[in-house]
């Protein structure tokens, strides 16, 4: 191919909104090309979950037939507040359900059903079960000679490699490998079969998680022959007469001036390495505070800075700009650090968080971003925004912490890095930690009061089917709740992190990109993170980037094709 070519619709970024985008437009009969910045396609999906919220899908009415699309509106009514936008919300409502039957009918996209709870159940039109869903495994030997630039998962939450599928009966196992010969035979095979694939492939290739859902859903690209050009960083949308006709871009083989026909979609991945941007948005960044992003590091805002080039509306509205994730430095032994998301030990019983005064500040088992939120309220006034996770020697070797895995598993390098701090005492861990010593042990023996009967009175952790879903269901009564009582005690300390922005261009409900002036520009769109999250900054579920994120690339797609008259 020339450096200089025309096609219908060029799609800038290889994520899972990108890619549903391009696809929709492709099994429409337009001619669609991807750019991706990175060498390796899949994007921030790559390192995710890749959890879908669809309410009302297929999988999820056999869970739940009683869910009803009122209590879907009121429930997002409820969540999003001040910031709910009915035709965006009605436009995800319906067509959530279609855009999951569509890929899964005529794509290699395939879900299934996960036992998640709404993250706020209790909340009016909220549930226990039914509309979250999640891509299934996939082996990546079907990509071909492309399975080299998949983008591999995020390597703290892997075990030399090795995925996690993303439930609590994969996990169970795992936790249970000394303790019960059934799972230390399903951890047995686990192991083998992944040092294996480690031999021939060097990479695991039964992926699962957001590594599935980007291998799919790039597997199904490749399949429709739309070509994802990896190394492509877009420099500027191409404008004539206020219409977008295309983009300069850089790779391997120079500059090229690419022409689209009848769209540019925007799908960057939002902003979460934009320096100055995240400056202003984060609060804990306006007061000198610290931010480590999981996210990919090419993810710094380019579709909003090439969009407000052209006159597009970027603002900056919502309390909490971002999906919040507390997360801990890991050092390597060769000088560099990854970043861990504490994803699951904040659920388990006997792990507490406090702050520099030793205080707890909120229910541990809430949701990484109601936790992180909390956390940043908690430390509003001071530089510093952190906690600690706090256990005991019984919890530690239990259920591990942070990046620390449970017994057998060896923990001498992580004192010896720092990334765990001990104590003989509560006393001489805070000292080491950091945190007031008195405030700690007074902490400690007012919530181990309650949590020897399994009980939490100041924050109410285990009351939710949410605070226990990720929790530990053979300790009883509370699988949220254990005292903390056993030393020596240990701690690693956390800071704010994020799974990705929610503020963005501001959008028509088919992705159009809007001027000041509320017009649209014509032949831009934007899709995925780079547009403004219909959650208004909350995080009501399991799976509400990806599922509004591939609706809206499947709504954007079709109206791309259907403003170029091309049949249904």
């Amino acid at each position: 191919m020339s450096q200089n070519f025309e096609c219908d619709v060029i799609v800038v970024g290889s994520g899972a909104a990108g890619l549903s985008a391009a696809i929709t437009a492709k099994k429409r009969g337009l001619d669609v090309v991807v750019l991706e910045k990175e060498p390796v396609f899949g994007g921030t999906t790559a390192l995710s979950g890749g959890v879908l919220w669809i309410p009302l899908n297929q999988h999820g009415s056999k869970q739940n037939p009683a869910d009803t699309r009122e209590a879907v509106r009121t429930y997002m009514m409820q969540e999003t507040g001040s910031y709910f936008d009915a035709a965006a919300v009605d436009a995800f409502i319906d067509n959530g359900p279609k855009m999951v039957e569509f890929f899964e009918r005529d794509t290699e996209m395939k879900f299934v059903p996960t036992m998640y709870p709404d993250y706020h159940p209790t909340v009016a039109g909220g549930v226990n079960i039914g509309r979250s869903i999640l891509a299934a495994p996939f082996d990546i030997r079907g990509l071909g000679k492309d399975m080299p630039r998949l983008k591999p998962p995020l390597k703290t939450i892997t075990f030399i490699g090795m995925m996690f599928n993303s439930s609590n009966a994969d996990l169970k196992h795992f936790f249970q490998a000394t303790k019960s010969l059934t799972s230390f035979i399903y951890v047995a095979k686990r192991l083998v079969t992944h040092i294996k694939e480690l031999v021939l492939y060097q990479r695991g290739i039964n992926v699962t998680s957001g590594n599935a859902l980007a291998a799919r859903l790039a597997k199904s690209a490749l399949d429709l022959n739309i070509p994802i050009f990896t190394s492509s960083p877009v420099k500027e949308i191409l404008m004539k007469n206020d219409h977008a006709t295309g983009v300069r871009a850089g790779g391997e083989g120079g500059e090229r001036l690419i022409t689209a026909r009848h769209g540019v979609v925007l799908a960057c991945g939002g902003f979460p390495h934009d320096v100055k941007r995240i400056a202003k948005a984060y609060p804990h960044l306006q007061r000198g505070g610290e931010h480590l992003s999981p996210t990919p590091t090419s993810n710094t805002g380019d579709g909003l800075n090439m969009a407000e080039a052209v006159g597009g509306k970027v603002e900056i509205r919502f309390k909490d700009a971002a999906a919040w994730m507390p997360v801990s430095y890991v050092p390597y032994a060769n000088g560099e650090f990854g970043v861990f998301p504490h994803l699951l030990d904040r659920y388990k019983p006997g792990i507490i968080g406090v702050l520099k005064n030793g205080q707890r500040f909120t229910n541990e088992s809430n949701s990484y971003h109601d936790v992180g939120a909390d956390l940043i309220r908690a430390c509003d006034g001071q530089k510093d925004t952190a906690m600690w996770l706090v256990c005991d020697k019984t919890t530690l070797g239990k259920y591990g912490i942070g990046f620390v895995k449970p017994a057998p598993m060896p923990i001498g390098r992580f004192l010896r890095n720092g990334y765990l701090i001990e104590g003989k005492t509560l006393a001489e861990l805070a000292h080491n930690a950091g945190i007031n010593p008195a405030g700690l042990e007074q902490t400690v023996r007012e919530y181990n009061v309650g949590a020897v009967k399994g009980n939490d009175p100041a924050f109410g952790r285990g009351t939710t089917t949410f605070n226990r879903y990720l929790a530990d269901p053979e300790n009883k009564p509370n699988p949220c709740v254990a005292p903390v009582q056993t030393g020596p005690f240990y701690a690693v300390k956390v800071i704010m992190g994020d799974l990705g922005t929610f503020d963005g261009i501001q959008t028509s409900v088919v992705g159009e990109v809007l001027k000041e002036d509320g017009s649209a520009i014509g032949g831009l769109y934007a899709v995925g993170n780079d547009r403004a999250s219909i959650m208004g900054g909350n995080y009501p579920a399991a799976g509400i980037t990806h599922g509004p994120n591939m609706t809206f690339g499947f709504v954007t797609g079709n109206h791309i094709a259907d403003k170029a008259g091309v049949k249904a």
